[in-house]
């Protein structure tokens, strides 16, 4: 019975959080921390979440008799069927994320907040009133988050926009349906069963799930994503054009003769791009640039070009919310550059002035070539 509540709880949790918000979340921070910290961030946050949640729920249960427990936590499933399908326009909006706690603790405050109101832990409340074991309710939904917040950051990083998201959205609606329903079928008195009022019931439900998958399918044909998928997409292709581009202004062996390695701001950045695009969580080692490869001459244009769209990823995010590895291939390629590089990209015009303190003439060029898309 225990193994059959953790299994029931997790399920829940999981199909409930496909391409939800804690996907985005935690692909989110999994660009500025390691994966690792991460994860353990979600389940700290989690289980305070859905301790209190099932708390909740274990007291609900001891004044309401389990018939009516059952009657709400059905209701509660179609309703959570339908949420399912509501489009995600809240992804939009940015959490402020406050990085003072450090990895772990934001990441856990992050995941706390988020989730409190949400489908999840009210999941959590109806599967603890009907529970005979509040604690693998605990297990089971904890679990659950982790493994969609690890999975979020796997798809995320890998297929970018190639997510089917539309279909993980279609069959966890109706999973939570199937539950809601058969809930509700072996718990209510059979004097309401009726044909009218089960008509009634499929007719009002049948009339909102229509409407919930046309706003769906027009977005579809729209081409307007979710935050999940914008976010993925926008990675995946950074880096994979990262790598195009510092493939170029690699000067290769004929000009090398012994290749650096990560000794190189050139193989160090492309060490970078590599262990995102293979979801790696390790980072190489701390850069100590070679004297021989300071001295190299790359061809600035290329280096120009590939710096500033690596700008174009960070101005969308303030200093506290850096993202680590893109700021590492930033420093590279201001090294290649200036012989020096910045430590921390605070805003646009702060960045703008550290450059142009370093080398007016280059820090124009940059800028200047920068400003077409910013004017847009």
């Amino acid at each position: 019975m225990i193994i059959q509540e953790i299994f029931q709880a997790f399920i829940l949790i999981f199909i409930a959080e496909m391409g939800d918000k804690t996907q985005i979340l935690a692909l989110a921070f999994a660009t500025r921390y390691p994966v690792k910290k991460v994860i353990f961030g979600i389940f700290i946050g989690s289980l305070l979440n859905h301790g209190l949640a099932v708390a909740l729920g274990s007291y609900i249960s001891n004044f309401l008799p389990m018939d009516a427990i059952q009657i709400i936590a059905g209701f509660a499933f179609v309703v959570f069927a339908l949420w399912t399908l509501k489009s995600d326009d809240d992804g939009d909006e940015k959490l402020e994320q406050k990085t003072a706690f450090g990895p772990v603790l934001t990441v856990a405050l992050a995941f706390f907040i988020g989730e409190l109101g949400d489908k999840t832990q009210l999941t959590a409340i109806t599967l603890a009133a009907n529970a005979l074991f509040p604690f693998a309710v605990v297990i089971g939904t904890v679990s659950g988050m982790i493994v969609t917040g690890g999975l979020g950051i796997y798809i995320g990083k890998k297929l970018g926009d190639r997510v089917p998201e539309f279909a993980i959205k279609i069959i966890a609606a109706s999973i939570f349906m199937l539950f809601g329903v058969l809930k509700l079928y072996q718990s209510l008195p059979s004097e309401y069963l009726t044909i009218q009022n089960t008509a009634l019931f499929v007719g009002i439900l049948s009339v909102m799930i229509f409407i919930l998958l046309r706003i769906m399918v027009i977005k579809r044909k729209q081409g307007i994503q979710s935050a999940f998928m914008r976010k993925s997409k926008e990675l995946n292709e950074y880096y994979k054009h990262m790598k195009k581009d510092i493939d170029r202004i690699c000067l290769g062996l004929e000009a090398c003769k012994d290749c650096q390695g990560e000794h190189c701001a050139v193989g160090y950045a492309k060490e970078i791009v590599q262990n995102q695009l293979s979801n790696r969580d390790s980072m190489p080692k701390t850069f100590v640039p070679s004297d021989e490869t300071l001295d190299k001459v790359f061809d600035k244009g290329y280096v120009i070009d590939t710096l500033v769209d690596t700008i174009r990823i960070l101005e969308k995010e303030p200093a506290e919310n850096e993202i680590k590895a893109i700021n590492d291939i930033r420093k590279q390629l201001e090294l290649l550059l200036f012989k020096k590089s910045i430590d921390t990209m605070e805003d646009l015009e702060t960045y703008r002035r550290d450059l142009e303190n370093i080398d007016l003439n280059t820090a124009k060029q940059i800028f200047e070539t920068l400003s077409p898309k910013n004017d847009k």
